[in-house]
């Protein structure tokens, strides 16, 4: 298999969809950030300097999918419909799981939407965080669902 972004003579480009359909298209991306069990109290009972971890990182988020095609140089700007993300305390880690979906009605799926929106959350988490906990770790950054276009579904395992 071929990778899409380059072309015959391995340069890189920007794939043409214009004679691709129009489908509607989803993605859902997840990650987490895992932290000392202070700093997932400190964010959990709301008592960070900067103000509200966890709304303020869902708000980046949904900007980071917006943003997507700004980031990625070979992303096509894409009109999404929806962008929600999930940020939840999951004691277990300690941390938080982020779960971002993306949608839109379009040439192209927005994969790499939902995978940004789960970065720039994460990265905002670590910012806001960053002053009781730099050893704070990002991960498990993957795609989970992908839906729509010629390729169909992907779950992940």
């Amino acid at each position: 298999m071929a990778l899409t972004h380059f072309d015959a003579d391995g340069h890189a480009h920007m794939v043409d969809v214009s004679e691709k359909p129009s489908t509607a298209r989803v993605a859902v991306a997840e990650g987490f950030v895992r932290m000392s069990r202070e700093t997932f109290d400190v964010i959990k009972e709301g008592r960070a300097k900067k103000g509200d971890v966890l709304g303020v990182a869902r708000l980046a988020g949904i900007m980071g999918a917006k943003k997507t095609s700004d980031l990625i140089p070979l992303c096509h700007p894409l009109p999404i419909t929806k962008v929600s993300l999930d940020l939840t305390p999951d004691a277990t880690l300690p941390g938080i799981r982020i779960e971002a979906t993306v949608k839109t009605n379009g040439q192209t799926g927005v994969e790499m939407e939902a995978l940004t929106a789960v970065n720039i959350a994460a990265l905002t988490v670590y910012d806001m965080a960053k002053a009781v906990d730099k050893a704070m770790e990002i991960g498990g950054i993957r795609v989970v669902l992908k839906d729509g276009g010629k390729s169909g579904r992907y779950v992940a395992e």
